[in-house]
């Protein structure tokens, strides 16, 4: 018996993302266990969407923060997502992807971190040895 791996989604797309909640763009994937964000360890699932309006890939990123470490020590390096979990719409191809909507929408009480926001924000040393 062999085991066929399916490769559901390009690398491109993971090239694209970015997390949500701490704003760094380095995934890692465990098998059976599903990819998580490898600063802050949130979970990201990708599903195809049900309608792609003509383009070559739409998927929905389904970002939780079920398994997300030190969220309410570090609120300087994170910020929580609403309930704890939020959804982008990614269309677009490899080189052209771009972010359709978020669900919950940003607003006045969440907004997703933006890539590399918290970059030039060093982790204070209280915190470092936790993560």
């Amino acid at each position: 018996m062999s085991l066929e791996v399916l490769d559901r989604h390009s690398e491109a797309l993971f090239e694209f993302l970015w997390c949500p909640v701490c704003g760094q763009e380095v995934f890692t994937h465990i098998p059976f266990e599903g990819v998580f964000c490898k600063n802050c360890n949130t979970q990201v699932v990708l599903r195809e969407s049900r309608e792609n309006r003509g383009y070559e890939e739409a998927v929905l990123a389904c970002f939780d923060t079920d398994s997300t470490w030190n969220l309410h020590v570090d609120e300087k390096l994170r910020r929580d997502l609403p309930d704890g979990s939020a959804r982008a719409k990614i269309l677009g191809a490899p080189g052209a992807y771009e972010i359709d909507w978020w669900s919950p929408a940003p607003g006045e009480d969440w907004e997703p971190v933006e890539r590399g926001e918290f970059d030039d924000v060093e982790e204070p040393d209280e915190v470092s040895h936790l993560a």
